[in-house]
């Protein structure tokens, strides 16, 4: 089985991302994988603004990401970017947080303008972060995502697509562990 920590760097409690994080986290967590979902929204404000990496939470944060096998970063995108929210975090993490662990980035936003934000502001950030397996990151238009009381959905347009990204992601851990992904 394999640790995964899904890092949701929107700054909304009514968050597509995050929705989308959930449910992508009941597929994997389907599949034998332990996931754990970080909002970082959740995390206290001050001890990001401040770079606190002794803060307790954080070190929480950082502990439980050191320890995975895989991790999910995801963010709306802002001016061409992922979330100043998601930067907090990230610039607290010790310089190779990410070295030798799968890691997924999926984006969000409201125009297909933003779908070059995956690799010319998610990817370099991760590499940055000693990340040496990226895996091909996926973008989601906003139009595309319903969360409603039920739940969350994603148009068939996009969905296919979403969770093959997901599916790979999955298969490259298990891979890791010798395990076969069943479908």
């Amino acid at each position: 089985m394999s640790r995964i920590v899904a890092l949701s760097g929107s700054p909304s409690a009514a968050s597509r991302t995050e929705a989308v994080v959930q449910y992508l986290a009941t597929r994997l967590r389907g599949y034998g994988h332990d996931v754990t979902v970080q909002p970082v929204r959740t995390l206290p404000p001050g001890a990001l603004v401040s770079a606190d990496a002794a803060h307790p939470d954080i070190c929480t944060v950082v502990d439980t990401v050191s320890r995975a096998d895989g991790v999910i970063v995801a963010s709306p995108v802002y001016k061409a970017a992922y979330s100043g929210l998601l930067k907090l975090l990230l610039d607290v993490f010790p310089q190779y947080a990410l070295a030798g662990k799968k890691v997924l980035p999926l984006a969000t936003g409201g125009t297909p303008a933003h779908v070059l934000a995956i690799d010319y502001a998610f990817r370099p950030m991760l590499h940055a972060l000693g990340a040496d397996h990226v895996m091909r990151g996926y973008f989601l238009l906003d139009r595309l995502i319903t969360v409603d009381e039920t739940g969350v959905s994603v148009e068939d347009d996009a969905r296919g697509d979403l969770l093959s990204r997901v599916d790979d992601f999955s298969e490259a851990l298990l891979a890791t562990g010798d395990i076969a992904l069943v479908s």
